[in-house]
């Protein structure tokens, strides 16, 4: 058919009245539209589902190009164990390394990096320096080892630019001489004892040492053959200077050693080091991985948190432990055992107790609360170490565990809430779980966190019995120390008597006397401590 020409009849020409046979163009299918090609391409929307298409794209063939480059690099940690390699260790920049004790076990392969270790492009995310390897004696299995760096990578190159200033005045340097010429090697010669003068402030472990755990510190060091003695004459020259580097870069390793796990102490135990890498036990996962996990699980996870509280506060050694760093990734539970322990102790205050009663200083006997800070960031405490060195009695770690891992305070990786979040309903009834933890968070009385404490221990105690009795079918009973207020002190002794029931015999071998519980004789009198066989009035450890 002919197109009906566009304007008025006298308009019209011939060629109006020829049809046009031209295949039509995609190019003006809507009315509107440019008939020239590379115009529609430069008016073409570009939408962003297919600008994100492009860019996966060229970065999927970029990192092709670089990992095909690179095929001998990436491929060289499965074919060759990293670990035996000296300069991977820094074994080549000792003495101012960590110590030397488990480098024959490194060399001679006896430990291995876990499969995903192994790929050295991953460091870029580990920036702890934290890896786990696989260790093997040749007549026993295989077990799994923590290695650690102690540091980033920054911070290492750090102290080696530090090292190197002091010694030459130049940020580059020959290390093994250098070392020789700073503070490290003050100990080098006839020096008898490591004093607190020396060491003070290096790091938080020696924030105020005293004599005696400084002698402890020397005593127990494990990168000697001759540990045992706190006096410097049976270390040599270079095993000092490791003891001085490891104290003023990272202290962990000493308080392992100091503190071990072999005594009781709820820390990892310490096996060795090669250069700059430090080997310790594996313990399990972190703390964090059981936020979700049962109410049974998650309450005794929390009493094992408040007695390393009470541990490292008051123990029979007369040294308080504080932790300046309390978070859910710096606690591990056991797999088989599921204890709690403490894996990072890099920021640990020592102060020994026997020195404060004995220098007194002011205020030494007052009983110090620390004071309760809302923080938007994670893992927020607020201290001062000079107070914790100068006080008796001091509820810093309460506090700690309480704001940081238990309370509704806690937040952690956006989570906010701590580990005992959501209790069943007849605990939620109760109230009175809540209202501990918020005094030990945030106490609203004089000494009502050292009460709140105490009371939260005996209260979670119980409430592990009662969830192995099945929490939802048997009530639970209120502690006998919660009237309608917190714990009053002075009810303690009344409340830790044991009275005899009618008729009761004393029986040396009851179990009440095995329990060191005291009994009564059938005159009603308790016996003394010399007639109650196999009683000791020992504190227990």
């Amino acid at each position: 058919t002919l197109e009906e020409p566009v304007g008025a009849p006298w308009q019209w020409s011939a060629k109006a009245l020829v049809p046009d046979l031209t295949p039509p163009s995609p190019y003006v299918s809507r009315p509107g539209w440019p008939r020239d090609p590379s115009a529609m391409l430069r008016f073409l929307p570009l939408k962003p589902s297919r600008l994100y298409r492009c860019v996966k794209l060229l970065v999927a063939l970029g990192v092709s190009v670089v990992l095909l480059m690179n095929t001998h690099t990436l491929l060289a940690p499965f074919q060759k164990n990293q670990l035996t390699d000296r300069r991977f260790l820094a074994l080549n920049k000792c003495p101012a390394c960590f110590g030397t004790s488990w480098c024959r076990k490194f060399t001679n392969g006896q430990v291995s990096f876990e499969a995903w270790g192994r790929l050295r492009l991953l460091d870029a995310f580990n920036v702890k320096n934290v890896f786990f390897a696989q260790y093997g004696e040749p007549r026993e299995g295989a077990r799994r080892v923590v290695l650690k760096r102690l540091g980033s990578s920054q911070e290492l190159a750090d102290i080696d630019q530090k090292i190197c200033k002091r010694a030459t005045g130049r940020p580059r340097c020959d290390l093994v001489q250098a070392v020789y010429k700073t503070e490290f090697a003050r100990l080098n010669g006839d020096v008898r004892l490591l004093t607190p003068e020396v060491v003070e402030g290096w790091s938080d472990l020696v924030h105020c040492p005293s004599q005696r755990l400084l002698d402890r510190v020397v005593r127990r060091y494990a990168e000697t053959k001759d540990s045992g003695s706190f006096l410097l004459k049976n270390l040599k020259d270079t095993e000092r200077m490791q003891l001085l580097m490891t104290l003023a870069f990272n202290p962990e390793p000493l308080v392992l050693q100091s503190f071990p796990s072999d005594e009781g102490w709820p820390f990892p135990k310490y096996l060795g080091a090669c250069g700059r890498m430090v080997a310790v036990n594996y313990v399990g996962e972190e703390l964090w991985s059981f936020y979700n996990a049962p109410w049974e699980k998650r309450v005794d996870l929390a009493k094992q948190l408040m007695d390393i509280a009470e541990q490292l506060t008051n123990n029979d050694f007369d040294f308080a432990l504080y932790l300046l760093d309390v978070s859910f990734d710096n606690f591990a539970v056991g797999p088989r055992d599921g204890k709690v322990i403490v894996v990072d102790a890099e920021n640990v205050v020592v102060a020994d107790k026997r020195l404060i009663r004995q220098n007194k200083p002011e205020n030494y006997d007052v009983w110090y609360e620390s004071k309760f800070e809302e923080c938007d960031k994670e893992a927020c405490l607020s201290f001062s170490k000079d107070v914790l060195c100068s006080r008796v009695t001091v509820d810093h770690n309460y506090y700690a565990v309480c704001q940081n891992l238990l309370s509704r305070y806690a937040t952690w990786r956006g989570n906010h809430g701590g580990l005992l979040h959501d209790p069943p309903a007849r605990v939620a009834e109760d109230g009175h779980l809540e209202a501990m933890l918020e005094e030990c968070a945030n106490p609203r009385k004089r000494h009502g966190r050292f009460a709140a404490a105490k009371e939260l221990r005996d209260y979670l105690t119980q409430l592990s019995g009662a969830t192995a009795r099945k929490i939802d079918q048997k009530p639970l009973v209120k502690p006998v120390l919660q009237e309608k207020t917190l714990f009053k002190p002075e009810l303690l002794p009344h409340l830790l008597k044991v009275e005899p029931s009618p008729g009761a015999r004393h029986r040396p071998n009851s179990p009440e006397a095995r329990l060191g519980m005291r009994t009564a004789d059938p005159n009603g009198q308790y016996p003394s401590s010399e007639r109650r066989a196999g009683v000791s009035e020992e504190k227990p450890r």
